[in-house]
Parts: C-alpha cells; structure tokens; sequence
C-alpha cells in the first residue's frame, strides 16, 4: 500500500485524495450544513496593523494548496465518500518527521449522515493508514469542549484525553479552547478500525 494518493474503504465509507472535480459536490454539502459546520470552522484571524491581508481560498486555491502540501509529505487531503456520494472531508495534517513522527486529523461531516458511524470509521481508516502505511507513531485529535458530537467520534474510538490548549485555534471569530486526544501506534496493535468494529453498535450480533 503506497501512503499517497491512497483510496481507504470499509463497507459503505471511503476516504480518497480530494480533487478539482469534486467542487460542485463539495461546495453543495458545505453550503447545506453551513449552520451546522459554522461553530467549529478554522477562522482567519483579522490582520494586525502593517501584517498581510489575508483571505479565505477559493476551492481551486484550497485543493491545489493540499495537494502540493500531500506532495511534501506533511499532509493526507482526504475527501468522505458514504454510499458513492460525497459526505465529509477528512485531513491528517502538521506531518512531522524525525524524533516525532506524529500528525493530526482534522474533519467534518454532512449532517444528513451523522450517527451513523460513517466519520469513526473514516477516522479508524485514517489512523491505520497513518501508522501502517505511512509510519506515524502518533496521532492527535483537537475538539472544542462544546463540540459534542466530535467528541462522541473520539470516544467510541477510544483515544486517550491528554488534556486543555487554551486559546488554542481561531474558531467561528474567536481563539477557542480545545481539548487533546491521541493514539500512539502501541495502543492499537490490532488496528484501530478493527478496535471500531468490536466495539461499534451491533458489534456483538455480526
């Protein structure tokens, strides 16, 4: 398994490289849920006096941008497939090599499809690609305290909570605080997706 581009898939759910032509089905669930991705979207911070002005991507700015980052070997832009059709995005970035080997996923998800387990086993995927494929030791999620149905992703995984970063991202117009959770590649010798699958909703009657 090549660590990038890569297609990850598990029943229903698919993680692929996102892509120029994705635009019209990716503007449409981000558009769609725009009340429910709005509280926990990155912001960009307003400039300081003399700093540069910066503003939010077009989409062809954004894809191009991951791609070149996915290419340096510090980025996974992975767009969420659930039933063929395009639900979520999902990004395992800040890739550091040397004596950290580490990363962080970040994702959203249509709302349509929340609950149904779709985004912990996109993660679950992930994860594994990380450390099987890629070779990442670790890798951390940040979720804001409020932001409970992240949460919930996190725990059915069973990531361990390392504790609060104050102030940490510029979140929805403000610098918010988020909690830390992680996995390191010792924690799940099994496969993380494997430990998603025992433990998910109706596990014991497959």
């Amino acid at each position: 398994m090549t660590a990038w581009p890569a297609e990850l898939t598990d029943g229903d759910t698919t993680l692929r490289p996102i892509r120029l032509r994705d635009q019209r089905a990716w503007r449409e669930a981000n558009q769609r849920n725009r009340e429910w991705l709005r509280p926990w979207e990155a912001t960009i911070p307003p400039s300081l006096p003399g700093g540069p002005v910066t503003h939010r991507p077009t989409y062809r700015q954004m894809v191009r941008h991951l791609r070149a980052e996915a290419h340096a070997g510090r980025m996974l832009p992975f767009v969420i497939d659930y039933q063929g059709r395009l639900v979520g995005q999902l990004t395992v970035a800040g890739i550091t090599w040397g004596s950290m080997c580490s990363g962080h996923i970040g994702y959203w998800i249509d709302e349509a499809v929340a609950g149904r387990g779709v985004m912990p086993t996109a993660v679950a995927l992930a994860v594994d690609h990380c450390f099987r494929a890629v070779g990442l030791h670790r890798i951390e999620v940040c979720i804001r305290p409020e932001n409970g149905p992240s949460l919930r992703v996190v725990e059915k995984l069973g990531f361990r909570e390392e504790g609060l970063r104050p102030r940490y991202l510029h979140i929805d117009g403000a610098w918010r605080d988020h909690l830390v959770f992680a996995l390191t590649t010792e924690e799940v010798p099994d496969g993380l997706l494997t430990r998603w699958r025992r433990l998910r909703p109706g596990a014991s009657q497959k």
